[in-house]
């Protein structure tokens, strides 16, 4: 299997996963909230309707599900957010290869420097990864190019620098992808729980404005429903916002060290064919 073949392989996989993913993160997020939030146990009698029992585990799990129906919704979300970190987190540390970038572009410097291609391109099969690939396919134009006599230097040149381009733009891609799912629960979040919130005053407000004395249970019923969807909404808007801010560093980083060691790969080429 080739280079390309094996970027769409990768790539239809990473579609394949978010297709899956996310109906069945959405499916276990309603279970989560009936069979767990909502198992009669965290409730008083026994009953999902009545208080959560007075304290323990089921205190906290019984508060969680009296949010109402916007809860599966954000427990979903959250869900989601955990779920495209890890595979991200996954992905983007494959894609970094097997030891330090920096020390790997230095050994294939030095290699180049001493002219043994052949060196530099087991370095890549020992480091693997998307530099490592980039690399690689630079080396086997650098090589392909010493052998050509029809062009002249900056020609060779220009050819290993549309041949790294080309690299870059096959493996980029695949280390993007999904990041575009943890940026919008970022912001789907707070919509969210801002939706739930505002549910949950509409109760309160109800609530205080019932004839006669006002209702205290679904005052407090009201309240509870919004301050808990606030706190899901807003804790995984942080999360996912870290968590895109990692993985964006972690990519600049690699795309950096592409960039390095393809002007390194140019500049040797261009200083032994003088």
């Amino acid at each position: 299997m080739n280079k390309v073949q094996t970027q769409k392989s990768e790539s239809k996989f990473g579609s394949y996963f978010a297709s899956f993913a996310i109906p069945v993160l959405v499916a276990v997020g309603i279970c989560i909230y009936l069979f767990v939030l909502g198992n009669p146990s965290n409730f008083e009698g026994g009953d999902p309707k009545n208080h959560p029992v007075a304290e323990g585990v089921g205190h906290v799990l019984g508060l969680v599900y009296k949010g109402g129906f916007i809860v599966p919704i954000l427990i979903s979300l959250v869900l989601m957010s955990i779920t495209f970190s890890i595979e991200r987190f996954l992905t983007i540390n494959k894609a970094s290869g097997k030891g330090s970038a920096e020390v790997f572009v230095r050994k294939v410097k030095a290699h180049l420097a001493g002219g043994n291609i052949e060196a530099a391109m087991k370095e890549c099969d020992t480091q693997k990864g998307s530099v490592a690939n980039v690399v690689k396919s630079a080396l086997h134009k650098y090589k392909e190019m010493e052998g050509v006599s029809t062009m002249d230097k900056d020609q060779k040149v220009l050819a290993i620098q549309k041949e790294i381009e080309e690299s870059v733009s096959l493996e980029l891609p695949m280390l993007e992808k999904n990041l575009v799912i943890i940026a919008t629960m970022a912001s789907v979040s707070t919509l969210v729980a801002l939706l739930g919130t505002v549910l949950g005053m509409i109760k309160a407000f109800s609530a205080l404005a019932s004839a006669g004395s006002p209702d205290s249970v679904a005052l407090a019923n009201g309240i509870s429903e919004a301050l808990i969807n606030t706190a899901l909404g807003i804790g995984n808007s942080a999360i996912a916002i870290i968590m895109y801010n990692v993985f964006t560093t972690k990519i600049d980083k690699i795309t950096y060290t592409i960039d390095e060691a393809g002007f390194t790969i140019t500049q040797q080429f261009a200083a032994a064919h003088k």
